[in-house]
């Protein structure tokens, strides 16, 4: 693996599938009710077709006090595994389901053990090298549009059957 610190174009449709792990030393921010939630140089992005980025964080570059477990909450990625959500609470600020973690991701996606994602849409501000980023259309998908990334990317409308 290689880090991506030679910031380029990229298209989603030229990202792999199954999704491509690949270290970044970009830096990445997340705030959320007046607080950094997390800082992190050390992040891994996961890269799949027709999607956004997706940035995994080591557990010591983020707030763990103000992530609180969902409990029941599980989704599974065919090629990730099983993911447990958190909620994100600062003060009397909640955002539901703002945060997820892989604890024991399938072979191959070992490098996101423990590490967390947050969804863009779902907290103040996420940013990457200072750029604030957009969501991935569509809600489901925890991916981040920065510039420097182009679609059509799944989620937009139209993209259901993709």
């Amino acid at each position: 693996m290689t880090t991506n610190s030679t910031i380029r174009h990229e298209s989603v449709w030229d990202y792999p599938r199954p999704p491509a792990v690949v270290p970044s030393d970009r830096l990445v921010r997340i705030d959320f009710g007046g607080i950094v939630v997390a800082e992190s140089r050390r992040a891994i992005r996961v890269l799949e077709t027709a999607g956004a980025p997706v940035w995994y964080l080591p557990p010591d570059d983020v707030r763990r006090d103000v992530l609180h477990p969902a409990p029941g909450r599980r989704t599974v990625c065919e090629w990730k595994g099983v993911a447990s959500y958190f909620d994100l609470v600062v003060g009397e600020r909640i955002s539901r389901l703002a945060a997820w973690t892989y604890l024991r991701p399938d072979r191959g996606y070992e490098a996101l053990a423990g590490r967390l994602a947050f969804y863009a849409g779902r907290v103040d501000a996420a940013t990457v090298d200072g750029e604030l980023v957009r969501p991935q259309p569509g809600g489901f998908y925890g991916g981040w549009v920065t510039d420097d990334v182009t679609g059509p990317f799944k989620g937009e409308p139209g993209t259901e059957g993709w």
